[in-house]
């Protein structure tokens, strides 16, 4: 099978995946610049926000994992030309994975308080998490089916459709936000924090809505479920199980930092939720390469083809690296100005910048990363990237933390955690595909 690698194709892929990714930061951008400019609280609204969404990020990538898990399988199947073979898996998958979400609600619900007091959070603050909270979660079950249905699309070689429903979510999200946020007058009372909650789930119901019906209209999968276990349920458990140890790795480090940034005062977690914000609008930005890498790795493992796959690598490093500098360069152009789109709070605002720039340098370091992040998800390498993401959080980012937070750097230590624990993820990637494959393209 003749596999096009060219740069036309991957941007084919690339770039509505891209526009897909980003819609989940927009979301969180979105409430996090809207709540903090409310008139009354804004501080401790826009702290509330970023505890509350560190939890369900938290939540939505142990889960969501699901997605990369569906793609590996299905595009190595399309690589071999079995897709016949495949197609009612993702009925069963969709099934667990909401079954599983709707455990996650019932039991995290009622303990909300004790939730967001396991992260530091009290007083006003406090009250705003729990109120939040309790109107995002609903939204929980909806979000992890979008999940699993854009790991089928993304199987289907197609970034089409997930991009379609991204923009429609993302862009309803926003005018729902300003609407329920801010009221209008004499029609609609001002929410506040809960308006952007209910902004949020009443986009993720719409999402969820869309998906369903272009899952069945325009594709060949079923949604029948067959009691009879699928052959490729036991590896896609065993792809799903090593994600979410990974990812609960990956949440530890997101946790710790939430909390310490919690502990340092609420002008300091006010000042972490946007630059934490910015910095995963990046991550997202770059997941349209790191996709296509996931989506065409797969096919090309599936068809054998190893020297199509080197080339691969070595070009989504190529633009991976451009995109990362492009966007460091776009952040440090607007430098000053970045901060008071989300905030006119003056401490909030030099907490900030003390910061920002170690975010802004960290954007090509994580191009790579998770560029070969999605080759090796592509490829099914879960256990892999499990022990890879378990080592660097235990060994570089907490010990890493911990030193520079005792010395006093704050905000400042925990984003050099950052930088740390991204290089300690991306360059073992690097040197483990390329000891693997050169071999094997010098062998045929």
């Amino acid at each position: 099978m003749d596999i096009n690698i060219g740069f036309k194709r991957i941007n084919k892929l690339a770039i509505p995946a891209l526009i897909a990714g980003i819609a989940e930061p927009v979301l969180s951008i979105t409430d996090t610049a809207i709540v903090g400019n409310i008139d009354g609280n804004a501080t401790e609204s826009l702290a509330a926000v970023g505890i509350v969404g560190a939890f369900i990020s938290m939540l939505i990538w142990v889960f969501g994992q699901i997605r990369s898990a569906i793609s590996s399988i299905i595009s190595q199947y399309v690589g071999a030309n079995k897709i016949n073979e495949v197609k009612e898996l993702p009925a069963q998958a969709i099934a667990i994975v909401v079954i599983g979400s709707l455990a996650v609600l019932a039991i995290s619900y009622p303990f909300s308080r004790q939730i967001f007091e396991f992260y530091n959070a009290s007083d006003q603050i406090l009250e705003y998490c729990i109120a939040y909270f309790n109107i995002r979660i609903f939204g929980f079950p909806f979000a992890l089916f979008v999940f699993a249905v854009f790991g089928t699309f993304r199987g289907l070689q197609n970034t089409f459709y997930p991009m379609i429903i991204a923009i429609i979510g993302a862009s309803l999200n926003i005018v729902l936000d300003i609407i329920l946020v801010y009221g209008i007058e004499g029609y609609i009372p001002a929410m506040n924090i809960e308006g952007a909650a209910y902004a949020s789930l009443i986009a993720q119901i719409t999402m969820a809505g869309i998906s369903l019906f272009l899952l069945i209209k325009k594709t060949p999968i079923s949604l029948k479920i067959s009691f009879q276990l699928h052959p490729e349920i036991p590896r896609l458990l065993n792809m799903i199980g090593n994600l979410f140890i990974r990812t609960i790795a990956l949440n530890t480090a997101l946790y710790l930092a939430t909390s310490y940034a919690t502990a340092y005062g609420k002008e300091y977690i006010a000042a972490y939720t946007i630059s934490l914000n910015i910095w995963l609008l990046g991550a997202f930005m770059i997941d349209g390469y790191s996709s296509a890498g996931n989506i065409l790795s797969g096919k090309l493992l599936g068809a054998k083809d190893y020297k199509s796959l080197l080339s691969l690598s070595s070009k989504l490093f190529r633009y991976g690296i451009v995109i990362g500098i492009i966007v460091a360069g776009v952040g440090a152009l607007f430098y000053n100005s970045i901060g008071r789109i989300f905030t006119k709070e003056p401490l909030v605002l030099e907490q900030f910048y003390s910061i920002f720039w170690i975010v802004l340098v960290t954007q090509p370091i994580n191009a790579v990363t998770f560029i070969y992040d999605g080759i090796f998800k592509g490829m099914g390498e879960m256990k892999y990237l499990r022990n890879l993401l378990l080592l660097s959080t235990g060994i570089v980012f907490i010990p890493t933390l911990l030193i520079f937070d005792y010395f006093g750097f704050k905000l400042i230590a925990i984003w050099i955690a950052f930088t740390c624990w991204i290089v300690a993820r991306g360059l073992p990637l690097i040197l483990k595909f390329r000891s693997t494959f050169l071999p094997l393209v010098k062998e045929n």
